[in-house]
């Protein structure tokens, strides 16, 4: 899997966490963390780690205008909380659609560097 399928990949599990905010507060129940937040949890953090060596690499060699090492970070501990926290009906709300709004406008501009830099490649 490269860099571009992982990042959209990323930006639908934005989505998914969105939509199971709702969802939860919805049913009005607790998840079971070891059956439903765990399993979950584990795959996309492991992912976004990978994804942040990655793209980190891609940022020293490419050097793309509009994305910096510190939006990374700062993406990559904002997405590993918002994972979580999207499984509790009592996450805030504004400050959790907020943060997605954030992961996927950053996720969006990655994916538009990545998308120049292959199209260069191409030529």
């Amino acid at each position: 899997m490269n860099l571009i399928e992982k990042t959209e990949i990323l930006l639908s599990v934005c989505k998914e966490c969105s939509e199971r905010l709702s969802y939860m507060r919805e049913l009005d129940r607790e998840p079971d963390f070891f059956i439903e937040v765990k399993p979950y949890a584990d795959k996309y953090h492991t992912m976004l780690d990978e994804w942040t060596e990655e793209v980190s690499e891609f940022i020293k060699t490419a050097k793309p205008k509009y994305v910096h090492p510190i939006q990374i970070e700062t993406l990559t501990d904002s997405m590993k909380q918002f994972i979580v926290q999207s499984f509790y009906q009592k996450t805030g709300k504004k400050r959790f659609i907020l943060s997605i709004n954030s992961a996927e406008y950053t996720l969006k501009t990655i994916l538009d560097a990545l998308r120049i830099e292959q199209e260069g490649d191409e030529r």
